[in-house]
């Protein structure tokens, strides 16, 4: 396979998965935000933050959902708002055209311009809808994919950015609850706290199946355990990890060679095995997701360089 094809296929799959990640921010902030006291706490700061955008608004100026719905979804100037990443895989598509199905092209093809059409105010307004939109879009493609796409390096390649960039989704998910925990230490443990944490689950439609492995019990370390170190939860960070390593695995096997990206998925692998939800949470979440997102965009780099990316 051409490596301008790998990369096309690579990229098409992070910026339909970026898509949806921003999509759930909005979600996750929107939550957040309905809670009482939320203008003081600056809720959508931390979305932008966390989206890797927290020096797009000056400090001291506080961040409107207005703002951030902006931003996030309709700024093409923006390389991870939902209207730029649709663009951006529909673009990647194009260039790797024969490696996809008819129905992977048409879920990508379907509708793609849908939010050209909106100002700022229609998309607050139908904030809701549009999310679901946006979800559906990526589903429908990602059920495309699995159901039709041949299992060759090209779909290993589709799948290694898939994942890469789920796992930065939920590393970055966690990040917006430290960062909205920051002024209000003080509410640690109570309503307000976990209505917070239930809400990362929700984002990452991960509810159901943590009150299947944990019952009705919600605390900060087992949602923490569950969204980083479950391997049965298909969006936990450990899960994207396993994913990662076995697609590089065969892809290696597909080129007759390793590179550095078969390493350090390998340490980052190992390294999650090692940790417990106590383990994190003694070290700092900041911390462990900051390290987990320097780790994934290291690997993204690494893949490029060894499949000659660009």
């Amino acid at each position: 396979m051409l490596s301008r094809t790998a990369e096309n296929l690579f990229w098409m799959a992070r910026y339909m998965e970026r898509a949806e990640a921003t999509a759930r921010l909005l979600t996750m902030g929107q939550r957040m935000a309905i809670l009482p006291g939320a203008h003081h706490r600056d809720e959508w700061r931390s979305v932008v933050r966390a989206a890797g955008s927290g020096d797009q608004f000056p400090e001291g100026v506080q961040v409107t959902e207005s703002d951030a719905v902006a931003y996030l979804m309709l700024d093409l100037d923006n390389s991870s708002s939902i209207r730029s990443c649709l663009a951006k895989a529909r673009a990647n598509a194009k260039s790797a055209r024969t490696m996809l199905t008819q129905d992977m092209w048409e879920a990508l093809n379907d509708g793609w311009r849908k939010l050209d059409s909106y100002d700022v105010g229609e998309a607050r307004q139908q904030l809701p809808a549009l999310i679901d939109w946006v979800k559906t879009r990526v589903m429908t493609f990602r059920g495309a994919t699995h159901s039709g796409q041949l299992r060759n390096e090209g779909h290993d390649f589709l799948r290694c950015g898939s994942a890469l960039e789920r796992a930065q989704m939920t590393l970055r998910l966690l990040d917006v609850k430290y960062y909205v925990l920051l002024p209000e230490t003080e509410v640690i443990g109570g309503n307000r706290d976990h209505y917070q944490w239930t809400s990362v689950l929700y984002a990452l439609s991960g509810a159901r199946a943590y009150h299947h492995v944990y019952g009705g019990t919600y605390t900060p370390w087992q949602i923490t355990d569950f969204l980083m170190l479950n391997r049965m939860f298909p969006r936990s960070v450990a899960f994207c990890y396993d994913q990662l390593a076995y697609r590089l695995n065969r892809l290696s096997g597909w080129h007759d060679k390793r590179g550095p990206c078969n390493d350090t998925i390998e340490q980052m692998v190992s390294a999650l095995e090692q940790l417990d939800s106590g383990e994190i949470f003694r070290f700092g979440l900041h911390e462990t997701v900051q390290q987990g997102l320097l780790m994934t965009n290291q690997l993204g780099v690494e893949i490029a360089q060894t499949y000659h990316f660009g």
